[in-house]
């Protein structure tokens, strides 16, 4: 498997997929289609018969059929596994060259584009010793994220159709676009695609599995004061920005951003215009717990109350807005979709861990949808950056754990209850 999803990765990285924000449509790049049909081409080249592409919004769905007889088959979950296809737009995706850094002996590694991107060994790089770094030259990201799961994926799927004697249920493929801009789901087709769960392969650090994610909610604040011609202002004049940076001070320093981590929450003010007359600023709601989300609520409506006592003459408006939930209230009614994914890990030789992400996740919304979808690692490290870096052995392991999976979905499927797995 080593050499094929090495190989697989280092083709689609360097085809430029990045996605780009506040646009519109879907896919917000026309280019992330050249990725979608080359795989579309990729899967019938592997025999996989039913193939189709979104020409609207770029999704690819494609489906490996079971090789249970017909009434087995019928009595197993169909099981699905997702990648996303776009880059990020925080660092340039066009013109990537990838490099293949073989038998990685220890040490710093120096990108070749730019002597100034240097990965300094760490321990977990120290831990792919003997294994094959891929990163890219230093210019550009790499698109591990997520086109290493892509690869993954892809190289699963040929394990499938090259061993037709291996007993597994149906397997549904996806692959998205527009993940990196928050609309990896927005024209996603669960019914036609037909899985009873799915796996993303998104993640990073070996071993890693994520069941849960933030509850998150925007705060629209609006500032409304009162504007005049500045040379006759006095006492007609009511500043809406002076409550704005006084709202601002306001928020305590334990839950911010830059002070949290784990499973601390924050608020987070991101967004901020206007003038004298109407000010408005955005603030980021993110928690674990929808206690702690109303108890955030709560505070940003006493910060408003607090302002307007301040500044008489400012009206302060509070609007919350639900973003996503954690998808933890999901997959806890369905636990055997991780402690399944925890056990093909095992049988991989991995050590399983579960994550809690600190943000959302596509297999959030999903899981919304009605398809319960945790994620699974993939090995990148240091996404969304120049410094971005996959081994070769995370990636086996991730298709390794892919592979189990069918298998251990069609041996225990129909196995009631969550202590049969």
């Amino acid at each position: 498997m080593k050499p094929k999803v090495v190989e697989r990765l280092v083709r689609y990285a360097a085809i430029d997929t990045q996605s780009k924000e506040e646009e519109l449509r879907v896919p917000s790049t026309e280019k992330q289609f050249t990725l979608a049909r080359l795989l579309v081409e990729e899967l019938r080249e592997l025999g996989v018969r039913e193939v189709r592409l979104d020409e609207e919004h770029g999704y690819v769905y494609a489906t490996v059929p079971a090789t249970l007889p017909p009434a087995e088959a019928a009595a197993v979950p169909a099981v699905g596994f997702i990648a996303h296809l776009d880059t990020s737009p925080s660092v340039s995706g066009t013109g990537v060259r990838p490099v293949v850094h073989e038998n990685y002996a220890g040490g710093d590694i120096a990108l070749p584009g730019d002597p100034a991107q240097v990965i300094r060994e760490n321990p977990v790089l120290r831990s792919q010793v003997g294994a094959d770094i891929v990163t890219s030259d230093g210019t550009t990201l790499l698109g591990a994220d997520d086109k290493a799961g892509i690869a993954a994926i892809m190289t699963a799927v040929q394990y499938w159709t090259t061993h037709p004697a291996e007993r597994r249920g149906t397997i549904r493929i996806a692959f998205t676009p527009d993940e990196e801009v928050g609309n990896g789901t927005a024209f996603f087709d669960v019914q036609g695609f037909g899985a009873d769960f799915a796996y993303t392969v998104d993640g990073g650090d070996i071993g890693e599995i994520s069941d849960e994610t933030f509850h998150a909610q925007t705060a629209v604040v609006t500032f409304a004061g009162r504007n005049t011609h500045p040379g006759y202002a006095k006492g007609i004049l009511v500043n809406s920005l002076y409550a704005a940076g006084h709202f601002l001070s306001l928020f305590p320093e334990g839950m911010k951003p830059e002070t949290t981590e784990g499973r601390e929450g924050y608020l987070h003010p991101h967004d901020l215009g206007g003038n004298e007359e109407l000010a408005r600023l955005k603030v980021l709601l993110r928690d674990f717990e929808t206690e702690g989300m109303a108890a955030k609520g709560a505070l940003l409506g006493e910060m408003a109350a607090e302002t307007e006592r301040r500044f008489p003459g400012v009206t302060v408006g509070l609007e919350i807005i639900d973003s996503y939930r954690n998808m933890k209230e999901v997959l806890g009614r369905h636990p055997r979709v991780v402690a399944m994914a925890e056990r093909a890990m095992r049988q991989a030789g991995v050590t399983p861990f579960r994550h809690a992400v600190r943000g959302g996740t596509d297999g959030a919304r999903l899981s919304f949808m009605g398809l319960p979808t945790p994620n699974l690692f993939a090995g990148m490290q240091n996404p969304h950056s120049k410094l971005e870096w996959v081994s070769s052995r995370a990636m086996e392991l991730a298709v390794a754990t892919i592979v189990n999976l069918a298998r251990l979905w069609a041996e225990n499927g129909n196995a009631p209850g969550p202590d049969r797995v």
